[in-house]
C-alpha cells in the first residue's frame, strides 16, 4: 500500500527575497517608466535620486527576471526590477 506524503509547498507569489513594491513613476511618449519613488511594504516612501542603468536583467537572487533600473536611494545604489506577469507589469526588489 502506497504512503500518503506531505509537501510543503510556499504560495505562488511567497518568496522571502522578493518584495513587491508599489512605485511613483512617469510614463514618457515613447512608452518607457521612469520610477520616481519607492514605497516599501512598511509604508516608507523612498525617493529615487538618481537612475544610474537601466536593463534587461534576472534577479539571481529573488529570481523573476524583466527590466533591471539600477537607481539611488539616499546615496545607496539598489535594483528596481520592472516584471511583466501576463498583461501586467509589477515592481519588486531583492529583500536585502
Amino acid at each position: 500500500m502506497k504512503k500518503n506524503t506531505v509537501i510543503d509547498h510556499k504560495p505562488y507569489m511567497e518568496n522571502d527575497s522578493k518584495v513587491y513594491v508599489d512605485v511613483n513613476e512617469d510614463r514618457l511618449k515613447d512608452g518607457s517608466l521612469i520610477p520616481l519613488s519607492i514605497i516599501w511594504e512598511d509604508g516608507r516612501r523612498f525617493e529615487i535620486d538618481k537612475i544610474l542603468d537601466i536593463r534587461h536583467a534576472a534577479s539571481l537572487k529573488a529570481g523573476g527576471a524583466g527590466i533591471r533600473y539600477t537607481v539611488c536611494v539616499r546615496d545607496r545604489e539598489t535594483y528596481l526590477y520592472l516584471e511583466k506577469d501576463k498583461d501586467l507589469l509589477k515592481w519588486f526588489m531583492e529583500r536585502k
